[in-house]
């Protein structure tokens, strides 16, 4: 399924605003602008704050306070890394953001398990036969991870 496009780094914050306000998260949101600032442009030189072809790159970091815990860091390369209660998801397109965050809060991500190769995933479906699928790094699951267990 084809996400709607989110052309700007502000569009994707708005969108995750929009869903924030929808499931009545509290959100927060710190914004870094110009090469100088961002945190995959450390070949900028100094008081450069635009790129070669003269834009200005733009990168959020978007907190989601609740069960489970979510952070959303946006880049200016159109993907983003979104974190779910320690569990990295890196790589996610920014357009998939929203629809992302809507299975793990609409109850669609589960957690499951595998005796060989021993380990726990979670598992966050989205629409349009996309799925995330990220190992779960920590020995014990969080309260939120062990009630969205499937078997």
């Amino acid at each position: 399924m084809d996400h709607p496009r989110l052309l700007t780094t502000e569009a994707a914050v708005s969108a995750v605003r929009a869903l924030a306000d929808e499931y009545r998260l509290t959100m927060t949101v710190t914004e870094d602008i110009g090469a100088d600032q961002t945190s995959r442009r450390t070949s900028a030189g100094a008081f450069v704050t635009v790129d070669p072809d003269g834009s200005l790159p733009h990168e959020a970091f978007v907190e989601l306070a609740g069960a489970p815990e979510v952070s959303v860091r946006i880049f200016p390369e159109d993907d983003a890394k979104i974190t779910v209660d320690g569990v990295e998801f890196q790589d996610v397109p920014k357009d998939s953001v929203p629809a992302f965050l809507r299975s793990v809060y609409g109850g669609l991500a589960f957690t499951k398990g595998r005796f060989f190769p021993p380990g726990q995933w979670l598992v966050v479906p989205v629409p349009g036969d996309e799925t995330y699928q990220e190992l779960i790094a920590s020995v014990t699951l969080t309260p939120w991870l062990a009630r969205s267990a499937r078997n």
